[in-house]
């Protein structure tokens, strides 16, 4: 159910920064219509970090409304604490989604035996799929493969989203956990290399705005299909680092508004893309075949 292209999908939201549900009805039938392969609903891009708890609940049971079952539905639950973690996922298996993605407790920074018994807690409090969520980068925590190893023994832990940022990672987890046991990278520059690598698809921010073509290359790549997938990560390369020119998802909000599918909307602290950044994303949208 959970590989290939996986959008972490972008909240909408109108200009006064409250939620956009129409233009998020408007994303997810794009996503299904564009061939991605499941949907990350309230993950990092999708600004976790500022949502209240209700309004955290309410797009990811909207979102599962939309998706109608034509598309699974990943929910971002994770929270810097546990109690809130479980409260986020028993909400959200209430409200009927696929599985939870639970990042690394961040900023309070929980050594490794803390970090397994976060996740061990939810995974036996709450029964519904768990995949882990690693990335040091905005946590400022890095769970090692041997803890995510140590997790993949519990039932209901069914994957890790690796965002450490190298292949070599990816290699890591591969040998140490389960051959059943779900890894899917999180870093989309090396996403193609990864799912070569053995990783089984790519939980991305550039399927925000190229989901046909991220889904076509995470395609090819599971075929072992390298000369294409390739051929089709050319077209991609740009636009994977220039949605990271600054703060995701200050770019790939900015380019979907210029492809008409959002509104200005972002919620402070963050702010909409500096005018100087504009040539770059634009440049990038166009390399991809994106026209604005």
């Amino acid at each position: 159910m959970f590989q290939g292209s996986i959008v972490a999908i972008v909240t909408p939201m109108i200009e006064d920064g409250s939620v956009d549900f129409d233009a998020l009805k408007t994303l997810v039938e794009f996503h299904v219509k564009e061939g991605t392969d499941a949907i990350v609903s309230v993950g990092t891009t999708g600004e976790s970090a500022t949502l209240s708890m209700e309004e955290h609940s309410t797009v990811i049971r909207k979102t599962i409304e939309f998706a109608g079952g034509n598309i699974p539905v990943i929910a971002g639950t994770g929270a810097n604490s546990t109690t809130e973690a479980l409260e986020l996922t028993e909400n959200a298996k209430a409200a009927g989604a696929d599985a939870c993605l639970l990042v690394t407790p961040y900023y309070n920074k929980p050594p490794q035996e803390g970090l397994y018994q976060h996740f061990r807690k939810i995974a036996e409090s709450v029964d519904i799929p768990q995949i882990l969520y690693n990335v040091p980068g905005r946590t400022s925590v890095d769970m090692a493969p041997e803890t995510t190893a140590r997790l993949a023994e519990i039932d209901n832990i069914i994957g890790t989203k690796e965002a450490h940022g190298t292949v070599e990672r990816i290699r890591q987890l591969v040998a140490l956990c389960p051959d059943s046991f779900l890894i899917l990278t999180g870093d989309d520059g090396t996403a193609m290399e990864s799912i070569l690598a053995g990783a089984s698809g790519n939980i991305s921010v550039t399927a925000n705005v190229a989901p046909a073509l991220m889904h076509q290359m995470c395609t090819a790549a599971l075929s072992k299909d390298e000369s294409t997938a390739r051929e089709i990560e050319n077209k991609l390369t740009d636009l994977n680092s220039t949605l990271f020119i600054e703060s995701s998802p200050i770019p790939a909000k900015w380019a979907l508004q210029q492809m008409g599918l959002i509104k200005t909307g972002i919620r402070l602290p963050l702010v909409g893309l500096s005018e100087n950044c504009h040539a770059d994303v634009k440049r990038a949208l166009g390399k991809a075949g994106i026209e604005i």
